[in-house]
């Protein structure tokens, strides 16, 4: 099970933002503007779980502002304001570097396909955090442990659905089953080329990516680096294997070494 998020119909109300924080219980991080756009709340983290995103460009006059995405103008007079707006969350990675790292099992891949972190478990030492990707997962600094989206874990248990998704009111948010969310997400990025909207398309859909497809994937009407996110984004810990076996190795040579010099003795 999964999200697909299709930011051409994303309105920023952020009611996604204010349903994660209501369901889940989590603290208020704030209500300070950044300076830069009226968002309010910057990024993902420990205290947000859903962030929408605003991002501002300058659209010249005698262009479009829904079908242009690129060679804009972020200042500058003339032309228009366009706003691409985009509910960020974790991506709930089909290759999860976070779960590879933990040393307690806080991290763990649900009956759902998700990642989700049991903060009774977490002791607080932070190895998930420069292991995503992304950059979502994130440390509470009241008691250092690590907390980010779960999918509302305990919805799915019961059949309900997302808070976030259910609290959407353009349905820019969906969820549902993962082949079912890629064939839908598909045909919408067909229908909006055929309209003239060339720049959509899908990021984190592919399975063969550098973390395996994730689980939250996303429709996008720019390059991915204009809405915050790495563009091929490559599983942390993807050379695990490679570098424990060249240490193992190194260690047998060292203790065949080693027992050949005993062996051999003092002469």
């Amino acid at each position: 099970m999964g999200f697909f998020t299709d930011t051409s119909v994303c309105i920023g109300c952020k009611a996604c933002e204010v349903a994660c924080k209501e369901w889940n219980a989590i603290p208020a991080d704030g209500l300070e503007l950044t300076g830069m756009s009226y968002d309010n709340t910057g990024g993902l983290g420990a205290d947000t779980w859903r962030h929408v995103a605003f991002v501002e460009q300058r659209v010249p006059a005698d262009v479009d502002v829904f079908t242009a995405a690129r060679d804009l103008e972020p200042e500058g007079p003339g032309g228009e304001l366009r706003w691409l707006m985009s509910s960020d969350v974790c991506k709930h990675c089909t290759h999860a570097a976070c779960l590879d790292v933990c040393p307690t099992g806080s991290l763990f891949r649900t009956e759902f396909g998700t990642v989700v972190v049991q903060e009774d478990i977490c002791n607080g030492c932070g190895y998930c955090v420069p292991a995503c990707p992304y950059g979502v997962i994130d440390q509470r600094r009241e008691d250092g442990r690590a907390w980010k989206c779960t999918l509302c874990y305990d919805r799915l248990g019961v059949g309900m659905e997302p808070a976030c998704a259910k609290a959407c009111p353009t349905e820019s948010i969906q969820f549902g089953p993962l082949d079912e969310l890629r064939e839908r997400a598909a045909g919408r990025v067909a229908a909006l080329h055929a309209t003239g909207v060339t720049d959509a398309r899908l990021y984190g859909a592919d399975p063969q990516d550098g973390v395996g497809g994730d689980g939250a994937f996303f429709l996008l009407l720019d390059e991915p680096e204009v809405y915050g996110l790495p563009p091929d984004p490559v599983v942390t810990t993807r050379d695990l294997p490679a570098m424990w076996r060249h240490a193992a190795a190194a260690a047998v040579s060292l203790a065949a070494l080693a027992a050949v010099s005993f062996a051999r003795g003092p002469r």
